[in-house]
């Protein structure tokens, strides 16, 4: 019996492998980076992920994922001037004003040449997307990275598009609703995460918010290394959307703050990539992850969020 509440204890510690849950099950076509999620009006969902056009996956349970082909079967021809393979990365799908908007973005491994795109449709399945072109982009002068984008849409309808990766870290901007791109008023770029030296890895941003909160999740270190990953997920808030964001010791995540959502326990080795989908049993956390169970294959993890003190924390 001792062993037993000795074991109930150490689940419980803040910050332990055993305090963060294994994903809820999966099945069928899982293996993506960088997974979006929304339900769809007939109840179904669709998931978009990295790569390969990019790639939709159905699901009319949330359990299991079918393959359904690319968002664009003929990829516009502006594509290749941001990425060779025209292969776009970190799509971000939601719903505004009747219709379905998908960012998307297009660079290559360790280029700040980079482009996001938007495209719209009336169903939000693949086959269906219109491209609207480009919203925003950098040089290799810029100093951060246009890639990772994330749209959020306040209370008032302000429209704003969260993004970035690596360099100086993730930026803000304020987009305009009738065209999805950079608001024509206001060129002010905002910096609201970053990491300090800026070697160190920040990105995927994904902004929502609770209450009186905004509440900014990032993707922290590396991705993409099967194993060796060492992303994980981090979240601060603030009263605005543009910030200061801070973490649950009051740190600034322009200063390397950030309060763990999760991290890397067990066979799921560096979760990140993540989006937020509020669906009718509650919020949720959609992910990639290396399956350290299966040859580190990328894998879809799903968990519900709670909210501890106006704090997320995965179940």
């Amino acid at each position: 019996m001792a062993a037993v509440l000795l074991g109930l204890l150490v689940a419980l510690v803040p910050g332990s492998a055993h305090a963060y849950p294994l994903p809820g099950r999966v099945t069928g076509d899982v293996s993506v980076h960088d997974p979006s999620m929304i339900r769809l009006d007939d109840g179904r969902y669709v998931l978009y992920s990295t790569h390969d056009g990019p790639q939709a996956r159905i699901s009319t349970d949330r359990v299991r994922f079918t393959h359904a082909g690319p968002a664009f079967p003929d990829p516009p021809s502006w594509w290749a001037g941001y990425s060779p393979e025209r292969s776009p990365w970190a799509p971000d799908i939601s719903k505004h004003n009747g219709r379905y908007w998908l960012y998307y973005s297009l660079s290559t491994f360790g280029s700040s040449h980079s482009a996001i795109g938007v495209a719209t449709s009336t169903s939000g399945l693949p086959g269906t997307w219109t491209d609207r072109g480009i919203v925003h982009s950098t040089t290799s002068n810029s100093g951060y990275n246009a890639i990772d984008p994330n749209l959020f849409v306040d209370d008032d309808g302000t429209w704003w598009l969260t993004f970035g990766s690596w360099w100086s870290g993730i930026k803000t901007i304020r987009l305009d609703p009738a065209t999805g791109k950079q608001h024509a008023g206001d060129r002010t770029l905002y910096s609201v995460a970053a990491r300090n030296p800026t070697s160190n890895g920040i990105e995927g941003p994904t902004l929502i918010k609770r209450g009186g909160h905004y509440y900014l999740f990032a993707s922290f270190d590396k991705c993409c290394a099967g194993t060796d990953s060492t992303y994980s997920i981090r979240v601060g808030r603030s009263t605005s959307p543009t910030g200061p964001f801070r973490d649950r010791r009051g740190v600034d995540m322009r200063n390397n703050g950030g309060t763990v959502v999760l991290e890397t326990h067990g066979r799921v080795i560096g979760p990140g990539g993540q989006s937020v989908l509020a669906d009718t049993d509650g919020d949720l956390l959609v992910y990639h992850y290396y399956d350290g169970g299966n040859n580190g294959s990328p894998t879809l993890g799903i968990n519900l969020m709670r909210w501890d003190a106006g704090w997320p924390v995965a179940y």
